[in-house]
């Protein structure tokens, strides 16, 4: 299991990978970040990140594989509702879904369970 300051760094960096995914993050994407933050009870902590990695123009495939192992360690989680409802508040911020926010939305959901999945399954091996 993740820690917990870990796991919200982390929602962070997924929350940038969406908003640059595009090619740029848009102010309406910044704008819709810190109102849907200001209602998380660790929004600061979140927001933080999304600027740190803002700041530092990290590479957004490798950070995205970087998410999903830190999630897929950390394992199932209540906290992942408000992730997927934070990433397509954002994606629809600025004139509607981008095909590319799209795909990271989709593709987020679908690895992180693939990974569960397989998780599952070499513990079944393990104790079988």
């Amino acid at each position: 299991m993740v820690s917990r300051e870990r796991l919200y760094r982390t929602f962070g960096e997924l929350l940038y990978v969406v908003a640059m995914s595009d090619g740029v993050i848009q102010k309406e994407e910044v704008e819709t970040l810190e109102k849907i933050l200001k209602g998380h009870p660790k929004g600061k902590e979140i927001k933080w990140s999304f600027d740190y990695e803002s700041a530092n123009q990290n590479n957004v495939e490798t950070l995205y594989k970087k998410v999903i192992e830190v999630f897929s360690d950390n394992g199932p989680d209540v906290e992942y509702d408000f992730m997927i409802y934070a990433l397509t508040e954002i994606a629809e911020a600025s004139k509607g879904i981008d095909p590319k926010e799209e795909k990271v939305i989709t593709n987020f959901s679908k690895d992180l369970l693939e990974r569960f999945l397989k998780d599952i399954e070499k513990i079944k091996e393990k104790y079988t």
